[in-house]
C-alpha cells in the first residue's frame, strides 16, 4: 500500500518519532500520494549470462570448472602479458599498456579461441577487469561463442560521435568480464578504425574503469586492413599462429602488417598433444625477426 498523507496525520496523532524526525517541509503535502512505481525496487536486467555448456563444447575455459591443461596453458600466456603490460607502462605509455590485440595471419588460424580463453583467464586476476571487444567487423563471432545476442557495438560508436561507447559495453555474469560487440557493419570500417574517433573512444574504454584491460579480437592481418590500424593503438600484440598450417613467409607477412605496435609475440596453436606436453604458449615470447 503506497505511503499517503493522510497516514503521515496518523503517525504524528501517535507522535511516532520517526515521523516527527523528519522535517516539516519534507513530508507529503495532504492528499498526495507517491506513485506505485516509488516502490518498485530495480532488477539488475543488463547482465549477460555466458553459456557455459557452449564454451564446454568448444573445448575453451569454462568459467568456475576444476583447472585444466587449456587454463593452465593461458594463464602463462596471460602472465607474460602482464609483465609487458607493465615494462610498456614503465615506458611512459600507462593507458596503452592496458591494450592488447589478438591476431593472425590468415582466418582459421584459432585467434578468437585463443582471444576468447584469454580473456576468460585474464577475469580471473583479482586485480584487473576485462574487456573483450570483438573488432573482427567482417566476421564478428565473439558474442556467438559465448552465446550472447548481438548488439549495437564499436562501430556504431565510431559512427556516432554522440553516442557514449561505454553504455554499448555488456556487462556478463562471469566477474571480471565485459564485451563490447563488434556493431553495425559499415562500407567504411577501415577508415573508421583510421580516424581521430577511434582514439577518443578507446580512451573513453579505459577511463571509465582503471582495472579494465581491453582485448581486441581482429580481422587476421593478411585477410583485411583494420588489423594493421588497430596494431598502432594498441600496446602489444598477439599473433596467433597455427602450428600444422602457418608457413613462415606468411608469419613474416602478418609480423610486417602489425609492425606499427612495438611488442609483438607469438603463441603457437594447435600444437600435436603429447602426454605432458603444451599445446599453447610454447614459443611465447621469442624474439621477432623482423
Amino acid at each position: 500500500m503506497a505511503w499517503t498523507a493522510e497516514a503521515d496525520a496518523a503517525a504524528a496523532a501517535n507522535e511516532d518519532p520517526t515521523f516527527l524526525a523528519i522535517p516539516p517541509e519534507l513530508r507529503a503535502p495532504i492528499g498526495h500520494e507517491l506513485p506505485d512505481a516509488f516502490y518498485d525496487t530495480p532488477e539488475l536486467t543488463d547482465i549477460a549470462h555466458i553459456d557455459r555448456g557452449m564454451l564446454a563444447e568448444a573445448g575453451m575455459i569454462v568459467p568456475g570448472a576444476p583447472v585444466g591443461p587449456l587454463a593452465e596453458e593461458f594463464r602463462l600466456i596471460k602472465r607474460q602479458l602482464l609483465i609487458t603490460r607493465e615494462r610498456v607502462a614503465e615506458g611512459g605509455s600507462p593507458d596503452k599498456a592496458r591494450t592488447v590485440l589478438v591476431c593472425s595471419a590468415k582466418p582459421g588460424d584459432g585467434k578468437t579461441f585463443c582471444a576468447v580463453n584469454l580473456a576468460l583467464s585474464m577475469a580471473a586476476e583479482r586485480d584487473t577487469e576485462v574487456l573483450l571487444v570483438d573488432a573482427d567487423f567482417a566476421k564478428p563471432d565473439v558474442l556467438d561463442q559465448l552465446g550472447i545476442a548481438q548488439t549495437p557495438g564499436l562501430l556504431d560508436a565510431l559512427s556516432d560521435s554522440h553516442l557514449d561507447v561505454e553504455s554499448l559495453v555488456i556487462r556478463t555474469d562471469v566477474g571480471g568480464l565485459s564485451i563490447l560487440p563488434a556493431g553495425t557493419k559499415t562500407a567504411t570500417d577501415t577508415e573508421l578504425l583510421a580516424s581521430a574517433r577511434t582514439r577518443a573512444v578507446i580512451a573513453r574504454l579505459l577511463e571509465a574503469n582503471p582495472r579494465r584491460i581491453v582485448i581486441f579480437d581482429s580481422p587476421p592481418a593478411l585477410a583485411a586492413s583494420p588489423a594493421s590500424v588497430l596494431a598502432m593503438l594498441v600496446g602489444q600484440v598477439l599473433l596467433v599462429v597455427r602450428a600444422d598450417r602457418t608457413p613462415e613467409s606468411e608469419l613474416r607477412q602478418a609480423v610486417h602488417q602489425l609492425d606499427g605496435c612495438e611488442h609483438i609475440a607469438l603463441v603457437l596453436n594447435a600444437v600435436s598433444f603429447v602426454p605432458g606436453g603444451q599445446r599453447f604458449g610454447t614459443y611465447y615470447g621469442q624474439e621477432i625477426d623482423r
